[in-house]
């Protein structure tokens, strides 16, 4: 299982998500370009010294990304139609959440077949990207039945 930020803008949520995967084992995956300065000082406040734990690679855009991905990528995205706890997940999934502002384009969404939501009442547009990440990595967790002796 894996977590991929599709060009995050703010850097407190991905450094809670840096941290969320350095506490989990959970790769974490941010496709550029992003929304800050990588050295930025309020992603290493959110981070705090878990930066140095995590597994974080970052990677020059989505066509590369996708190039040398072999396993399959479910996205995150309030315009899907599948709930993500109605969703089968697979051990190998990645994860992807697009951007805060305005998600994935187009033509990245096309790209992805495998897509989930969490579903909300009328009139709200979405959710913080780093909860949105937790809660739906939490479920395909709890899904696949990951090793929890490796988190006891």
């Amino acid at each position: 299982m894996r977590l991929c930020l599709y060009q995050p803008e703010i850097p407190q949520n991905v450094g809670t998500l840096i941290r969320l995967g350095a506490c989990l084992g959970i790769p974490l995956d941010i496709i550029e370009p992003t929304g800050f300065v990588w050295a930025d000082k309020h992603l290493k406040r959110a981070g705090m010294d878990y930066v140095d734990l995590a597994n974080v690679q970052r990677f020059e855009n989505f066509e590369k990304y996708r190039l040398l991905q072999t396993q399959r990528i479910v996205l995150l995205d309030t315009k899907a139609d599948t709930i993500f706890w109605d969703f089968t997940f697979q051990p190998n999934d990645i994860l992807m959440i697009g951007k805060e502002s305005s998600g994935v384009p187009e033509e990245v969404y096309n790209l992805i077949p495998q897509r989930v939501r969490i579903p909300m009442l009328p009139e709200r547009r979405s959710l913080n990207m780093a909860i949105a990440g937790a809660m739906v990595l939490s479920e395909s967790l709890r899904q696949v039945h990951h090793d929890r002796s490796s988190l006891c």
